[in-house]
């Protein structure tokens, strides 16, 4: 137990100079900055969800005590809690359905549905900071990014962008008002699914993962969730706060089922004798060019449906015995 606890307090305190790395203002803080989750989630999956909640604490207690209490609740949700649960249920395990000796563990799919619903909780948390209502919210967060992209916006902020007279200023502040939400939610759902796996990989490693990591073509999701999908998706055309909030649901999921996509190709591609050279460019045009990400999510989202790997499969056939 006090192993635990020193690999926590050690773990929180890497986790609180990652997450602390922000304040210097230099480019390269910011991708330390998403990285902070990383050493929690890595004391979760080797040690201990109590390591995992220690470094959370000491992290948060540390950060609060430095730059005060907005550190410390900032920390807690966006980088302590999620990395702590996403960790906890990665380790949590059964006795198989079938009565043998082997565990099942948590599945995958499962855990990259919680990273895009733990990213929407987080957007959501957030948006009472800018108003309650749909209309204050658009307001706060208009005037937030004005500040920010240092531009003035001489139109009401319920000025039809048709008009005549609307700067490109206003244009501009008002499709990041649209924009930002469901794209913060697509940013947190990509990281804590990367920091989980690159927790896994790390622990992995040093032979300390007790778990056995299954490939990324064997990942499924719950049926339930393409009909919540749906659900959001259809909700996020009211024009009040629940629209706003179904959006970043709809963003989260979304990025999760391009997850998924990622996992179909994997298998679709098995036995291709340009394989390599497929996923590599696949990989390397969503890195750099962001968009390809939607065919991935419309490739999950199929599957989710028709079930295309099986479908696939089953038109090759079993394997030629050599």
């Amino acid at each position: 137990m006090m192993q635990f606890g020193l690999i926590g307090i050690g773990a929180g305190a890497a986790a609180a100079l990652l997450f602390a790395s922000v304040t210097s203002g230099v480019l390269l803080s910011i991708p330390l900055f998403y990285l902070a989750p990383l050493p929690i989630m890595i004391a979760g999956l080797g040690w201990s969800h109590w390591s995992a909640l220690t470094a959370a604490i000491t992290a948060a207690l540390a950060l609060g005590i430095a730059f005060g209490p907005v550190f410390f609740v900032a920390f807690i949700a966006v980088a302590g809690l999620p990395a702590w649960w996403l960790g906890y249920l990665a380790m949590l395990a059964r006795p198989a359905a079938n009565g043998a000796t082997a565990l099942e563990w948590y599945p995958p799919g499962r855990l990259v549905v919680w990273a895009a619903i733990l990213a929407t909780l987080l957007v959501v948390a957030a948006i009472p900071n800018f108003g309650l209502d749909a209309d204050s919210f658009r307001a706060g967060l208009r005037h937030t990014l004005a500040s920010i992209l240092r531009v003035e916006t001489a139109t009401p902020a319920d000025t039809p962008l048709s008009v005549p007279g609307v700067s490109n200023a206003d244009r501009l502040v008002d499709f990041l008002v649209s924009a930002v939400p469901p794209s913060a939610a697509v940013v947190a759902t990509l990281t804590n699914v990367f920091n989980l796996w690159l927790a896994a990989t790390v622990v992995k490693f040093s032979g300390r993962l007790n778990r056995p990591w299954p490939p990324l073509a064997a990942m499924t999701f719950p049926r339930p969730v393409i009909a919540v999908l749906a659900g959001a998706i259809v909700l996020s055309f009211v024009g009040s706060l629940v629209g706003i909030v179904a959006g970043v649901l709809s963003a989260g999921l979304l990025m999760a089922y391009g997850v998924l996509g990622f996992a179909v190709l994997h298998a679709i591609t098995r036995g291709m004798a340009s394989r390599i050279f497929l996923l590599a460019g696949v990989y390397i045009a969503v890195l750099v060019l962001g968009w390809p990400v939607l065919a991935l999510c419309l490739l999950g989202l199929i599957d989710a449906a028709v079930d295309l790997r099986a479908r696939i499969a089953a038109t090759r056939g079993p394997p030629a015995i050599t």
